[in-house]
């Protein structure tokens, strides 16, 4: 199992190398770096689902943060597929600009008696170009909204799975009941602050959703 979960946490490593690359690739290139991140995310989940396998056939004693590292491990898969689904979107607002903007320069050019070439822009176009920035706009808020949210879901996630760990390890190990109230506590303090920030984040997509519209 060690020799795996090695190999899947260098592989996830490699991904987030290649995401960074993504970033600044030009668009010829970021075709093949996306297909090269998207086999790796797949390969990873398999050897997720192995892992898992493998876990349950471990020492009770090394099962627990077998466990945790298992989970750690899928997590950063999800975050690496969120952060991709993201790209993917920014991508597409982006070609899809850059059409509208070249369908706008072939459309608004007028020859004047073959002298001068002026370009005049129609009312119409210019409130159909606010109109469609203001949707672009909503459209990365909504996307960026959701990335930030899928995150903070999947680290509540993670919460309960380490809480649930705890009190079978603390069962397994005799911990205090003060020691457990301590982590019952920070986990208390952690789903607080999980909560707050969806909700601010929600209050954040709204009043954006207004200003735009």
């Amino acid at each position: 199992m060690e020799a795996l979960y090695h190999q899947t946490n260098r592989m996830i490593q490699d991904v987030q190398d290649h995401m960074g690359r993504l970033e600044t690739a030009p668009e010829h290139d970021s075709h093949i770096i996306e297909s090269q991140i998207q086999s790796h995310i797949d390969q990873i989940n398999g050897n997720c689902d192995r892992l898992d396998i493998l876990v349950n056939k471990e020492p009770p004693t090394r099962r627990q943060s077998a466990r945790m590292k298992v989970d750690q491990v899928r997590y950063d898969s999800q975050h690496i597929q969120a952060a991709l689904r993201n790209f993917h979107h920014r991508r597409h607002m982006r070609d899809q600009q850059k059409r509208e903007r070249q369908l706008l320069l072939r459309t608004s050019f007028k020859t004047n008696d073959e002298e001068n070439t002026a370009i005049e822009m129609d009312a119409d176009l210019n409130h159909h170009q606010s109109l469609t920035n203001a949707h672009r706009g909503i459209d990365d808020v909504l996307s960026q909204g959701s990335y930030i949210l899928e995150n903070l879901k999947g680290q509540r996630g993670m919460l309960k799975g380490v809480k649930t760990r705890m009190l079978n390890i603390s069962n397994t190990l005799g911990i205090s009941n003060t020691v457990m109230r301590l982590i019952e506590k920070r986990t208390t303090q952690d789903k607080i602050i999980l909560f707050g920030g969806m909700i601010v984040t929600s209050l954040i997509m709204y009043l954006l959703w207004k200003f735009y519209t």
